[in-house]
């Protein structure tokens, strides 16, 4: 059986991590989550609590079948093909709605540096469209070459949650007093939900080294470290980021702010500062698009190997790179940015945000399945389960259904393009 190019050490692979969960809503989190106060601590313990089971179960499937092109490929093997199938549409579709999401963002913060252009939603979309086809072209040329993008740019991206990191020590230090002059709402059993739907958004992608298993040296060993280091990581510096802005800062004037961070360090240190920080908050979502811009192309990649899509649906270029669903992929990304442009411009990202966490929770729920079924960690993998319908439930209703129904267009797909190509865990252990 063919072989693919394993460019990706433990510290690219770790950086695959860090950088897709690292995107743009660390930047805008603390805004969203001000009316919460103090429950908005309790929502990051609860989701990191939850992603930790879930990545630890994560884990050791890939422990198990380290050599599996994906923990997707994985699922499709255990649960069936069409099951395999319908969740890995539902996470690829969510990748989709996500690029708009984080190429206007980086956008955004762009034009936050230049004042003599406007901020509009046209504007944006042009930005964004840019970006995302530069990306594109980075991507086509290798996977090593986005590896490399990857881990500048998460080291980058980490320079702004340091310094906050650094300013809410100082204030704690020196002026404890400011963090009970901001009259933080009191914690409130009943916002918990909510706040985790929040919370749970930003800690999406944990899985990213499990989803390109197959370019990474020593799989058995380094997915696993890089899922469990990247993702402790993040929650530190999340729960540390998000709570020390929050704890510090009027709740009215952080959630009237569009770019929290950046307020924050301006706030305590000078305009300039605050400026660097929004041109590391657009690196930062430029590193988590490059991501999953790879993505687009290595899932469906990895499955076709495996024998559950056929060859044509992720033919490769001469490097090695998926360019069809990748390209295909991004040409719908982009579609849906130009989409927004219109009246209904909201309304579309409304519900590319809200399709992007109850698409994502049905993978974390076949991941759990799969654990139950082959016996790995099974107690985690019921948490897990119970922790992703709390987190479906704290979406709401219409976008739960969303998820649903947007992952049931998969049925009639599957039954289009047919059976396997390669028999059931035809991968080599």
């Amino acid at each position: 059986m063919e072989t693919s190019e394993r460019p990706f050490g433990l510290w690219t692979a770790s950086a695959m991590v860090v950088g897709g969960m690292i995107g743009a809503g660390i930047f805008v989190l603390p805004g969203s989550l001000a009316p919460f106060g103090w429950t908005s601590a309790g929502g990051w313990i609860v989701a990191g609590l939850g992603v930790l089971a879930i990545g630890r179960v994560i884990a050791e499937l890939t422990l198990r079948r380290p050599n599996e092109p994906s923990v997707l490929t994985h699922c499709g093997d255990v649960l069936g093909l069409l099951p395999g199938r319908m969740i890995a549409w539902s996470y690829w579709m969510t990748i989709v709605c996500s690029l708009p999401v984080l190429a206007m963002a980086a956008t955004a913060y762009l034009l936050h540096l230049l004042p003599g252009v406007p901020s509009t939603s046209t504007n944006g979309a042009i930005g964004g469209t840019l970006i995302v086809l530069a990306l594109v072209l980075i991507n086509l040329r290798g996977v090593r070459g986005a590896g490399r993008l990857q881990v500048v740019t998460t080291v980058l991206k980490l320079v702004p949650l340091i310094l906050v990191i650094v300013i809410s020590a100082w204030l704690l230090l020196r002026t404890p007093e400011t963090y009970t002059a901001s009259l933080s709402a009191p914690f409130r059993w009943a916002d918990l939900t909510p706040a985790l739907g929040l919370t749970f958004f930003a800690v999406l992608s944990f899985e990213n080294a499990s989803m390109m298993a197959e370019r990474v040296r020593d799989p058995a060993r380094n997915v696993v470290r890089a899922t469990l280091l990247g993702l402790s990581l993040v929650l530190v510096i999340y729960f540390t980021v998000s709570t020390g802005i929050i704890a510090s800062t009027p709740a009215g004037e952080l959630h009237a702010s569009s770019a929290p961070v950046a307020m924050f360090v301006a706030r305590h240190l000078c305009t300039w500062a605050g400026d660097s920080v929004a041109l590391f908050a657009a690196i930062s979502a430029i590193g988590c698009l490059n991501g999953l811009v790879l993505l687009l192309g290595e899932l469906p990649y990895g499955m076709v190997r495996d024998g559950q899509l056929p060859g044509w649906m992720a033919p490769t270029n001469a490097r090695d790179v998926a360019s069809g669903p990748l390209v295909f992929g991004c040409v719908l990304g982009v579609a849906l940015m130009l989409i927004s442009t219109n009246s209904s411009g909201e309304r579309v990202l409304d519900f590319m945000l809200r399709l992007t966490t109850a698409s994502a929770i049905w993978f974390y729920i076949g991941v759990c399945l799969t654990a139950i079924v082959t016996r790995v960690q099974p107690p985690l993998a019921v948490l897990g389960i119970l922790f992703c319908l709390w987190v479906l439930y704290g979406t709401g209703l219409e976008a739960g259904l969303l998820g649903l129904s947007f992952m049931l267009l998969a049925i009639p797909v599957h039954f289009l393009i047919g059976e396997r190509t390669r028999p059931r865990y035809s991968v080599p252990l």
